[in-house]
């Protein structure tokens, strides 16, 4: 059997073909995972390559949700236990960055950013919990970022919402232990999802100095990532809960 066979995964933020999102839910249906994905576009075409991989139309529903929106969020979760009948596994990925100088930013900016990077993960982490508790147990992995231990110009909000999306992890782990659902946080570093590739054509000399900031010299794959979110739904290391992996190619050791 493969190791997700007969499991159920929610992972929002998951449209863009070339996003952390899309690359982690490759990642579980190549390992067997029914999905329901969500995002604020279509994610239809992962869907549909996720459905392939599966050999199964109807094993992957693709949502389009306002995760801003807290009924929204409510409503996709109780979409997927209705559909699937069970939830096994909740990747919070989705997540908006609003770049500027501190001084800059608006009101509506900072909410809308602590909506769908905070308000969205902590309320789809409470929806899911009647479901894995039926089933004795659960995972969930917030997809933080490592701005969330430390800053950088023009990222205050981001980073402040990643910075309690790992706080929010350890939390949860906390109090869910005893029910066998464990919480981790997995914080990339600069990784060549959409918004860098256009500021690689776009701001070549921005992009470079983000480089210098990586030891390893490169940005990471999405894969790189989807890899360490697939290790942390299916380990057998399950005394591992609470923890933060920070997977930036060495960006914060020094």
């Amino acid at each position: 059997m493969k190791p997700l066979q007969d499991k159920v995964a929610i992972v929002t933020g998951a449209s863009s073909p070339v996003g952390i999102g899309a690359a982690v839910a490759r990642r579980l249906a190549g390992s067997g995972a029914r999905l329901v994905l969500a995002a604020d576009v279509s994610p239809e075409s992962v869907a549909k390559e996720c459905a392939d991989m599966l050999g199964d139309p109807k094993a992957v529903v693709p949502l389009v949700v306002d995760l801003a929106d807290p009924s929204a969020v409510a409503a996709m979760v109780a979409g997927a236990e209705k559909h699937f009948g069970r939830i096994d596994l909740l990747v919070n990925n989705a997540a908006v960055r609003i770049n500027r100088p501190f001084g800059m930013f608006t009101a509506a900016e900072f909410d809308k950013a602590v909506a769908v990077n905070l308000r969205a993960p902590f309320l789809a982490s409470q929806a899911v919990l009647p479901s894995m508790r039926r089933q004795g147990g659960g995972r969930i992995v917030h997809v933080a970022s490592q701005l969330g231990s430390v800053a950088y110009q023009t990222r205050t909000i981001y980073g402040m919402t990643k910075a309690a999306l790992i706080h929010l992890a350890k939390s949860m782990a906390l109090e869910l232990a005893r029910d066998n659902i464990q919480v981790n946080t997995v914080s990339p570093g600069p990784v060549a999802t959409q918004p860098i590739l256009d500021r690689e054509k776009n701001e070549p000399e921005e992009s470079a100095r983000r480089r210098e900031y990586v030891p390893m010299g490169r940005f990471g794959r999405p894969e790189e990532i989807g890899e360490v979110v697939h290790w942390l739904l299916t380990t057998d290391a399950s005394f591992l809960t609470g923890q933060d992996l920070i997977v930036d190619g060495g960006y914060t050791i020094h």
